[in-house]
């Protein structure tokens, strides 16, 4: 890592029904450090609660001011239950924009077609 000071930053929170992934990059989106549940001590069940995302969060804040970081912007993917706790969490950093990119499904796929007897 740069010993350049970085003041606006993305955070990528990647919370699935497993783990709950966080990832610090910079506007170009080079990754600058990331922390996971897992790598925090979290094992099976235990990694996707909102203890364990608030804890995760903390570490990347952590990891965060010691670069310079002041102003983040959040893209939240995902539907685990550590989401809103990440986000509470990450508040105490001045929060420019929270977007929320999981993906959902419109229409389905094909349907099988009909049986002929």
């Amino acid at each position: 890592m740069k010993n350049k000071e970085i003041s606006c930053c993305k955070i990528h929170i990647k919370s699935t029904f497993n783990n709950i992934i966080i990832t610090l990059s910079n506007l170009k989106g080079d990754v600058l450090a990331w922390s996971s549940a897992g790598q925090k001590g979290f094992k099976g069940a235990k990694k996707n609660t909102p203890y364990a995302a608030s804890k995760t969060a903390q570490d990347i804040v952590e990891k965060g001011k010691k670069l310079g970081l002041k102003k983040i912007k959040i893209i939240v993917k995902g539907p685990g239950a550590g989401r809103e706790a990440a986000l509470r969490t990450l508040s105490n950093l001045n929060v420019l924009r929270i977007k929320d990119i999981t993906p959902i499904p419109h229409n389905g796929c094909r349907p099988p077609k009909k049986r002929r007897i």
